[in-house]
């Protein structure tokens, strides 16, 4: 239903407590000193990457793989792939439970999408971060510890938002995601003051909404648009 809250749901998850030492070569990053290798899979991408940030925060973890999986959970390969395969390393077993503690808590309680339409066919999710973890340096211009703004949709609902959020507040893009993503979907991420990132965030929101509920009207209010059909 619209404004529902959509969760996701981790399918699978491991532990390698000490990897075979040809099996840890094969990933370069992996710091010399981390044994344990954490591996998991889940229905979406999105909030598995707000979790494995979240547990770089409290935890002595290396990500060493965050990939959303061609199509979406829709369309997944197989019962266990859904739409997202994650790795992080780590010294020892106990590190990679505790970073596996908090990604659960995330992805079961914090981190989601919000339903545009009764049937869940058209969702976004504008998740606020007060302080960013080791994972979104790695793959936008943030820099470890500042507010961030993630932001995904569909493809025009979520080129549509972007614009609405960076006209809202002052926040500036730090990565930006045309359509076709992997999954199919489009957005971003902002930086800025926390405050600033939470009515981007709005404005994301709002935009995508409309969408939703106007996708062949050009203009709020009609106008222009009034003529094209």
């Amino acid at each position: 239903m619209k404004g529902d809250i959509i969760r996701a749901t981790i399918l699978s998850e491991k532990i390698i407590p000490n990897m075979n030492e040809q099996y840890r070569k094969q990933f370069p990053m992996i710091p010399d000193d981390h044994r344990s290798l954490g591996l998991f899979t889940a229905d979406c991408d999105d909030v598995c990457y707000i979790g494995m940030d979240e547990a770089s925060k409290s935890t002595n973890i290396k990500i060493v793989h965050a990939t959303a999986l061609y199509a979406g959970a829709a369309n997944a390969s197989s019962k266990l792939s859904g739409e997202f395969y994650g790795a992080f390393s780590a010294p020892n077993p106990e590190d990679i439970v505790s970073a596996f503690k908090v990604i659960n808590h995330v992805v079961e309680n914090d981190a989601y999408f919000i339903s545009c339409n009764d049937d869940d066919s058209i969702s976004y999710i504008a998740h606020t971060i007060s302080r960013s973890g080791t994972y979104w340096p790695q793959i936008s211009t943030v820099k470890e510890g500042e507010a961030l703004l993630y932001l995904i949709a569909p493809p025009n609902e979520s080129m549509y938002a972007m614009d609405a959020a960076l006209k809202a507040a002052e926040v500036s893009v730090a990565a930006f995601w045309a359509p076709p993503t992997y999954t199919n979907c489009g957005g971003g991420i902002l930086t800025g003051e926390q405050s600033a990132c939470r009515a981007a965030g709005e404005a994301f929101a709002k935009a995508v909404q409309y969408v939703a509920d106007h996708p062949l009207q050009l203009l709020p209010g009609g106008g222009v648009a009034d003529g094209i059909r």
